[in-house]
């Protein structure tokens, strides 16, 4: 069945954990609500005024209660339960607005599908989508597979990949790098970050600020911030955070080969 989606801009409060590799900057640091539609699913034609008014009384009863974005709500393959978008992931509530989760569905009839995994897949490709051209691509000669990976230059762990670079390329895997300063926005990783996404060569950028910590200091139009945010809304707490050519995620550093194989098992 088709979900219908209908998109909303709603603020909701909740705490939320991030992960132990993650620093951990305060909410209005992570979130800037006046940048726009940050929706990173499409919007479908206009609801029922039935559907409308549940829509409107489970946002009514949610309000307040959350400091989260609220970019679209769906309907979930559960009856009854409704799939909230927002800029920290999925959650589900209540068709009456009463209960609010957040968890995996499992379709037992389906082999144990993980039906949460398979929307937030969708989210992850469709938003990377909204970046061609604006990552910091280390480009395999022969590239048989591309991975989206969350780094942050301070990352000890994204240090150890990228020093690794040369043997995804040699195994065909480009590596296309999306910013993710685990600081927050008002942080000097940020900061730093942007500098490299400016650099008049990122790449040689990206290389020094990690295996020298060599930053020279560079302004532009540059969508850092908008990556930053993406990440969060897909579940991205810390670095790195590989998304597969499938859309699926693996959170944390694997070497080239182990993830060239993990690559194949998931094509």
């Amino acid at each position: 069945m088709k979900l219908k989606v209908f998109s909303v801009t709603v603020l909701l409060t909740a705490l939320l954990t991030t992960s132990a590799c993650a620093d951990d900057p305060q909410v209005d640091e992570q979130l800037d609500t006046a940048s726009g539609d940050q929706s990173v699913v499409k919007k479908e034609p206009q609801s029922t005024a039935s559907e409308q008014k549940t829509m409107q009384q489970v946002l009514s009863k949610i309000q307040g209660q959350l400091s989260i974005p609220i970019t679209a709500i769906a309907e979930s393959p559960v009856n009854g339960l409704l799939q909230l978008t927002t800029a920290r992931g999925l959650f589900y509530a209540s068709e009456d607005g009463q209960f609010l989760l957040r968890a995996n569905v499992y379709n037992l009839d389906q082999g144990m599908r993980n039906e949460t995994e398979l929307a937030m897949t969708g989210l992850r490709l469709d938003g990377l989508a909204e970046f061609e051209g604006q990552t910091i691509d280390f480009k395999a000669e022969n590239e048989k597979y591309v991975i989206s990976v969350f780094t942050d230059i301070t990352c000890g762990y994204c240090r150890k990949l990228h020093r690794e670079i040369e043997e995804f390329n040699d195994l065909g895997i480009t590596v296309r790098y999306l910013a993710f300063p685990r600081a927050g926005l008002n942080s000097q990783g940020y900061a730093d970050m942007v500098s490299v996404w400016c650099a008049a060569n990122p790449q040689n950028a990206m290389t020094a600020a990690k295996l020298s910590d060599s930053i020279d200091a560079a302004e532009c139009a540059n969508s850092v911030a908008d990556q930053y945010r993406f990440g969060q809304q897909i579940g991205v707490t810390g670095t790195p955070n590989i998304i597969m050519p499938n859309g699926t995620i693996i959170p944390g550093y694997q070497p080239a080969k182990v993830l060239e194989q993990a690559i194949k098992d998931n094509s």
